[in-house]
């Protein structure tokens, strides 16, 4: 529907809803409808404004500021330096990852004072900047704060990610938001040989991991799971997949509850990947990765301006690999098209598709003995004899447009992203040890889902009573459809225990039935609003509310077996002081709560469905530094997380639960990051956690769980990550990463030994290619890196000494 009076459109689109069919078919692999034919539809945004041009429009005399902020020496990007025109008209922008920036709807043939300034460089600034429409870019070069020869700081430039975070939904710098925030850009994961989210997030303070069924990335956050608090692009990412690094940019560590800005989950923090967009830049980029297991990786990432209004990327990778444990196998390939538009000056909208397929071995690990995992060599398997019998295939499609426009002191925004997810799952895991021997679950689980999700965001800037305002109104609808399927038979077979080789696991009896056969609806609406406000010149406030009814519905397949329903409602706010005594240094304190309904991400049970979420509190209190003129920057907190009405077991009828649960997690959280000199760059961090389940009837292993410590939830972890270069295009690199003693399971029957592994690494980086040598457990020490979190029997053995060559070409 357009109004040419006003010179807007506004574009509808409709969506074809799959439909499941209400057949009580037992044959968990029968074919449900796709949705591949709904995706194309997903390139118009719901709801999306687009202006046009009218009769009634003169077009506005504007252009932009642009340009490219480098380090002296190899020309190498400068992320997060701050771009200043201080003169009659104030206005500000900060460089991307590739160094960009843009400073827009400026007169044009107005000239400006610009000032760029950059954490760790000299200041530079330039009078009467002319602005016209083809006046070239501003090209910018730093150069290092004390250093006057020309240096090597490539690796340096780029692996201090200085800009906001994506996922605050403000822009401001970190040490302005009083929360710790952990950022882990491309060059860092990238230089480590990163293979997997849960490689990145060995960044990242305060992180359990689990081994998610041999299917999905898993971890905890501060003592509590995660496994929801996916996202990609500030949109929820909550499918159960093994997510790919070839399109991501960088990774945000959101701690603390979210539910202000996100609506339900993230009790200990939310995890956020930003994905590449189009730059005004030509990128041609070819890797070639080969290591051990024969490990095998192909990537490439291109990209270009088609003219002064469109850009486009291309990200894709393919890998077929082996791996250190018996029986492993890995294939897979990620496709992720862009394209942006600049529609007008003042108008910008981004395309992005993501396709992503993974079929590899559903590995559960080893049991347990003696409260120990059996001690048998890290590559031995407990699944069938041939491990294509145990294979989880995953296809992941999302789209997403996300509309931008400019105002004067205004921007409003629009996302909109359609998921596609499918995954078909077989495996075979022991379920318990009995005498000598492994007792084997038979396992096969279908899961189909799609859904929508749209938001749309006003920010604003205005001076109101003598304060600084950056206020952000938004609105977010959703809907998930979840189709699920499972089937286990338990005791299909038992294997000798320290010999489980060559034993074919049997077929599923053709009399077994599903014991879950249904598809869930979850219906999301949500209206937030948060303010930053700036005291003068050492006081800051942040305040957030979020406003959400979710509604959950189950239809079920199953004879018998009723329907089930609920609705929610729930006010999550947060407050937070910052308090910053210096332009270098930051006190902060924060109070935030978030909710967790029934079924959260899943479809609703009979067990949970009338029960009321549950609620996380967290209370925070913290400080921020940059140190030797912004080159370093440290953060350190300390925090106490409650969450209440957690499900447990009801005494006088154990098949159902009630809301009486209660968990606590008190910690302290310290990080550091930045360049020391021009040779030398360091990310460390440390997390202490003291986490106790404080109120619990339930039983596990006849095992009172009151007093207990959450599985996979260590006392003590960190991670250093130290590089030097060396000149002539050399580096070497080197860290340790350390993980207290973890339990198995809530029973805290099995502990997982403590380990500190050693990694390094040497590189050489020439104008059109880059070598990097990796290797990883140098030590080539023996531990164990993740478990189920829920059973003492799925423990996964970490990799021995593994060798890692990359080559990175730039044609």
């Amino acid at each position: 529907m357009c109004n040419p009076e006003y010179g807007w459109c506004t574009a509808t689109v409709l969506i074809r809803r799959r439909v499941h069919s209400q057949s009580t078919s037992d044959d968990p692999q029968a074919p449900r409808q796709s949705t591949w034919r709904r995706i194309a539809v997903v390139a118009l945004t719901a709801g999306l404004l687009l202006p046009l041009p009218s009769a009634a429009q003169s077009p506005a005399r504007v252009t932009e500021l642009r340009g490219t902020i480098t380090a002296a020496g190899t020309g190498s990007p400068v992320s997060g330096a701050r771009i200043t025109i201080d003169d009659a008209v104030h206005r500000e922008a900060t460089s991307d990852v590739d160094g960009r920036f843009a400073i827009r709807d400026l007169p044009s043939g107005s000239a400006h004072d610009v000032m760029v300034a950059a954490d760790g460089f000299r200041p530079w600034s330039r009078r009467k900047v002319v602005v016209t429409p083809d006046a070239p870019a501003l090209d910018v070069v730093l150069e290092i704060k004390g250093v006057t020869e020309t240096v090597s700081v490539s690796a340096q430039a780029s692996a201090i990610d200085r800009r906001p975070a994506a996922a605050a939904k403000v822009d401001a710098p970190l040490r302005d938001l009083p929360q710790a925030i952990n950022v882990v850009p491309a060059s860092v994961f990238r230089e480590q040989g990163a293979r997997s989210m849960e490689d990145v997030l060995r960044n990242v303070p305060g992180i359990g991991y689990g081994h998610g069924d041999g299917q999905r990335d898993q971890v905890t956050i501060r003592g509590f799971t995660a496994i929801s608090d996916q996202y990609l692009d500030g949109m929820r990412d909550d499918s159960l997949y093994f997510r790919d690094l070839a399109n991501i940019e960088r990774v945000e560590v959101l701690k603390g509850p979210a539910s202000a800005l996100y609506g339900r989950g993230s009790s200990g923090g939310l995890i956020n990947r930003v994905t590449k967009k189009p730059t005004d830049r030509t990128i041609r980029e070819l890797n070639v990765t080969l290591g051990s297991f024969d490990q095998r990786r192909l990537s490439a990432d291109l990209g270009a301006p088609v003219n002064d209004r469109i850009r486009v990327r291309l990200n894709a990778a393919y890998e077929n690999s082996d791996g250190y444990r018996d029986e492993y196998f890995l294939e897979r390939y990620i496709v992720a098209p862009s394209v942006s538009f600049a529609v007008t000056p003042q108008t910008d909208l981004v395309l992005q598709v993501d396709h992503l397929s993974d079929r590899r071995l559903t590995d559960f690990g080893i049991p347990a003995v003696d409260g120990r995992p059996v001690d048998v060599p890290y590559g031995t398997y407990y699944g069938s004899a041939n491990g294509r019998d145990d294979t989880t295939r995953a296809l992941v499609t999302g789209t997403q447009a996300t509309f931008e426009h400019r105002f004067r002191r205004a921007t409003l925004r629009n996302a909109f992203r359609f998921y596609d997810y499918d995954l078909n799952r077989r495996n075979t895991l022991v379920s318990a040890v009995v005498g000598g021997e492994a007792v084997r679950t038979r396992g096969i689980v279908r899961r189909q889902e799609d859904g929508l999700f749209n938001q749309t965001e006003l920010s604003t800037e205005a001076r109101w009573l003598g304060a600084r305002h950056q206020l952000l109104t938004g609105v977010e609808i959703a809907r998930q459809q979840k189709d699920q399927v499972f089937m286990n038979v338990a005791n299909i077979d038992r294997v000798p225990l320290f010999a489980p080789a060559g034993h074919r696991v049997p077929d599923v009896p053709a009399s077994a039935r599903p014991g879950t056969d249904n598809v869930g609806f979850l219906d999301t609406s949500g209206a937030y609003v948060q303010d930053l406000v700036s005291l003068g010149d050492h006081w800051k406030s942040l305040v957030g509310l979020r406003f959400d009814e979710f509604k959950q519905r189950t239809e079920e397949r199953r004879p018998g077996q009723p329907n089930l329903q609920r609705t929610d409602r729930a006010v999550s706010p947060r407050v937070g002081v910052v308090y910053q005594p210096q332009t270098w240094s930051a006190l902060y304190a924060s109070v935030g709560k978030s909710f967790q309904p029934s079924g959260e991400s899943f479809p609703l049970a009979a067990s949970n469905a009338a029960l009321k979420p549950e609620e996380t509190r967290n209370y925070e209190v913290g400080a921020k530094y940059d140190l030797l003129g912004g080159a370093v920057s440290t953060t350190a907190s300390v925090f106490q997380l409650r969450r209440t009405n957690i499900k447990t077991t009801d005494p006088a009828a154990p098949s159902k639960l009630i809301p009486i649960g209660e968990q606590r997690t008190s910690g302290f959280e310290w990080t550091v990051d930045g360049r020391l000199g021009t040779e030398w760059l360091v990310s460390a961090g440390y997390a202490y956690l003291d986490a106790d389940i404080t109120r619990s009837t339930a039983l596990s292993n006849g095992v009172p769980l009151q007093g207990k410590r959450p599985s996979l939830t260590p006392a003590h972890s960190g991670n250093l990550w130290v590089r030097r270069q060396l000149g002539s295009g050399f580096a070497v690199a080197g860290g340790v990463r350390a993980m207290g003693r973890r339990f198995a399971a809530p029973d805290d029957l099995v502990t997982l030994p403590a380990y500190a592994l050693v990694d390094t690494a040497v590189f050489y980086n020439a104008k059109a290619f880059a070598v990097a040598l990796n290797v990883g457990n140098l030590l080539d020490r023996r531990y164990m890196v993740s478990a189920h979190g829920a059973s003492n029997h799925l423990n996964l053995p970490g990799a021995p000494r593994n060798l890692q060559l990359s080559l990175r070409t730039h044609f």
